[in-house]
């Protein structure tokens, strides 16, 4: 599992001209599933996210999690995230998940983070979409499942 993450001061996502989700501020998490990734992986990220510490406290340093400063989560499905692009100008995306694996596992990591309190929208599953952000920061990791 691979997941983008960018602190954000605002964002939306629109399917064919329709707003379908959007946060006033908090986190837009670009989400890749890969074949091998499992419930456990899906646990591991939920968690990791859940408790990561890229908020600025009241002295300005990155302390904070997303729950302590009460911000909510855009998620969206990315299975570009596993396009390999080292041979060749057209990426391979052997590595991206089945999509009825992908879907399952995506709408399980979404329902993990609301379990933990969190406010979660999303984009639509295998739909084109419009993502609208306004970077915070800019703060972007990339964070891979552990292994």
């Amino acid at each position: 599992m691979r997941v983008v993450v960018q602190r954000s001061k605002a964002a939306s996502v629109t399917v064919e001209g329709k707003q379908i989700g959007s946060i006033p501020f908090g986190l837009v998490l670009l989400v890749g599933i890969t074949h091998a990734d499992s419930e456990k992986d899906i646990q591991w990220m939920a968690d990791k996210l859940a408790g990561l510490r890229i908020f600025e406290d009241e002295e300005g340093k990155m302390n904070d999690d997303i729950t302590q400063v009460g911000g909510s989560i855009l998620s969206i499905s990315q299975f570009t995230l596993y396009g390999d692009c080292r041979k060749g100008r057209r990426p391979n995306f052997m590595q991206a998940a089945r999509p009825d694996q992908a879907e399952k596992l995506y709408e399980q990591f979404n329902a993990l983070l609301r379990s933990k309190g969190l406010n979660v929208e999303t984009g639509q599953f295998g739909a084109m979409m419009d993502v609208q952000l306004t970077n915070d920061g800019p703060v972007t990791l990339v964070i891979d499942s552990a292994e």
